[in-house]
């Protein structure tokens, strides 16, 4: 990638970059999240031939400008796809007439499907003129609520020992891959013969603590079926007040629960996946707590 002008550059961010990319971050963007966790962050815990952790503008050697990219290679009807997660975005702001060519560099790799799943307010209508796509992100609140437990109607685990002998073929793997993730937990829902495996993650809302979203659920009818006994687990172990659920993550909408009026946008572009090829694993989503 060449000089954006005689002192500013666009390039690929390699693995030396990141320590100066993550004190960037930490500095300009979040400065609730260290430096090393960024860099963490950055560094997947999933194998993958990755290109590149995004792309950062240099002016006069110094970070002024950086959008990260997390990569995956996922199995969709029998082919292997390439996906490519648009992860956060800062540039300067004596530099921001330039950011728009990070979004350009990372969008002109061939053979990706792009998903951002935190684009903030102004970047929503600039992603949807370079082709992305909404997904329907219909949310409920779920308040987790300190149900009564009940002998026999089954369990909920976050113990890893459970989890690695419950879990089987691709939801193993699965788990396996993410067990590293930082912002990442696992729970495990058995009953009887039938087990569902949930990754979250804790969130907040308007700055609030106290809550988590549910990103991953394998099998939605026991989930369901346990949402009391879910609840009541990420009330006492997670200190999760409430929990947030879209419908199409659990092809339900659990009792009780609120809609939500204003659900986070969530944005896609690929020449012939659908909506439902979509899922939240191998993102930011599950490296980076916020």
């Amino acid at each position: 990638m060449g000089a954006t002008s005689s002192s500013v550059r666009v390039s690929p961010i390699g693995d030396v970059d990141l320590p100066g990319v993550a004190a960037f971050l930490h500095e300009n963007l979040n400065q609730r999240v260290e430096a090393r966790d960024w860099e963490r962050a950055l560094r997947v815990p999933w194998n993958v031939d990755a290109p590149n952790h995004g792309f950062m503008l240099q002016a006069n050697g110094s970070v002024v400008g950086a959008y990260l990219a997390f990569y995956c290679d996922r199995t969709i009807d029998g082919e292997v796809e390439r996906f490519c997660n648009l992860g956060a975005w800062c540039v300067r702001p004596e530099h921001r007439f330039r950011g728009l060519l990070l979004l350009k560099a990372l969008l002109a790799q061939d053979g990706y499907h792009f998903t951002d799943f935190s684009p903030s307010g102004s970047v929503i209508p600039l992603n949807r003129r370079m082709g992305f796509h909404d997904l329907d992100t219909a949310t409920v609140l779920i308040p987790n609520l300190p149900w009564p437990t009940w002998p026999g109607r089954g369990r909920v685990s976050g113990d890893p020992s459970v989890i690695e002998a419950t879990l089987t073929g691709r939801e193993l793997a699965v788990y396996r891959d993410h067990v590293g993730a930082p912002a990442a937990i696992h729970l495990v829902l058995r009953r009887d013969s039938e087990w569902c495996y949930v990754l979250l993650r804790k969130d907040r809302r308007k700055g609030v603590p106290g809550f988590v979203s549910i990103l991953h659920v394998t099998n939605p009818d026991l989930y369901r079926r346990m949402a009391h006994q879910v609840a009541r687990h990420l009330l006492v172990r997670q200190r999760a007040l409430a929990s947030l659920l879209e419908v199409r993550v659990a092809h339900h909408r659990p009792r009780p629960s609120i809609q939500l009026r204003s659900p986070r946008t969530k944005q896609f572009r690929s020449s012939h996946l659908q909506d439902d090829h979509i899922d939240y694993l191998y993102s930011e989503l599950v490296c980076l707590p916020w």
